[in-house]
């Protein structure tokens, strides 16, 4: 029976020490789809942000946004993306608390650069951004900029709470970790983005398989009932909600999930 499986990207594609892609993970996810299987990205970056080193491992689809952009098979079938009018709210309160934000669509990342960054981690994402070349525009009220999600930095409890007070109408909120917030629209995430490929694709939820190692990878891996977990998960209580749990991301252990699952027979 031909299964499917969806692979996170950041800690589960690539190692958790350098983020570099292991071989066992490229050469095991091509030798799945030799013997006939499926194999989706499921990611929360945006297509944008979705590096050729990942499309050239060879994929049928992916899921980005988390659940708000689907590509199968080379042809786009889902965009979700957010009015200018929500965007600028969105901006107007990132100002008012001093919050740094990059929104995210399928065509660019954007970052607000009439004032200073404040976050080390931000500061080091808008560089390497830069690095690569990235359509990174500037003015971001011009008529026709939105955003499908974002993503903050903020240094207090309160300045989150402001915040939220416009966000929370049309986001959910995501707990990354330290200071870092993911935010997903009401009714998006990796699990809907699974469920409209496998209706999309005529296959039962029985067939689809989950990898994961962090707190946005949480609605996947309980929608379907093969879920792993990378052994470089974190936090820990993701390792009591699986099915799986596998090596770390540069232990190979994208190739032994796929191996304990039949993929690779």
């Amino acid at each position: 029976m031909r299964k499917i499986a969806f692979f996170d990207v950041d800690g589960t594609l690539t190692s958790e020490i350098d983020g570099n892609i292991p071989e066992s993970t490229v050469s095991a996810i091509r030798r799945a789809r030799e013997n006939g299987n499926l194999m989706f990205i499921n990611t929360g970056r945006c297509f944008q942000n979705l590096e050729p080193r990942f499309r050239e491992i060879g994929f049928d689809g992916y899921i980005c946004g988390c659940g708000t952009n689907i590509f199968c098979q080379g042809k786009e079938i889902l965009h979700v993306a957010q009015t200018h009018e929500i965007t600028m709210q969105l901006l107007k309160k990132a100002r008012e608390t001093n919050i740094d934000i990059i929104f995210e669509s399928r065509k660019e990342t954007a970052f607000d650069m009439t004032r200073p960054l404040n976050n080390p981690e931000c500061i080091k994402l808008y560089e390497e951004f830069v690095q690569r070349g990235y359509d990174m525009p500037e003015n971001l009220e011009h008529p026709n900029f939105y955003c499908d999600k974002f993503v903050i930095w903020y240094q207090e409890p309160a300045q989150l709470e402001a915040f939220r007070s416009i966000s929370d109408r049309y986001f959910e909120c995501i707990d990354r970790g330290g200071l870092f917030r993911e935010f997903v629209p009401l009714g998006y995430s990796k699990a809907t983005g699974i469920r409209y490929v496998l209706e999309y694709c005529g296959l039962d939820k029985d067939t689809a398989y989950a990898f994961g190692d962090s707190s946005n990878d949480i609605p996947m891996l309980q929608f379907v009932p093969n879920s792993i977990a990378m052994g470089n998960a974190s936090p820990d209580s993701l390792f009591e909600q699986v099915s799986y749990v596998t090596a770390k991301a540069s232990e190979g252990g994208i190739e032994k999930g796929l191996k304990h699952f039949g993929f690779l027979d």
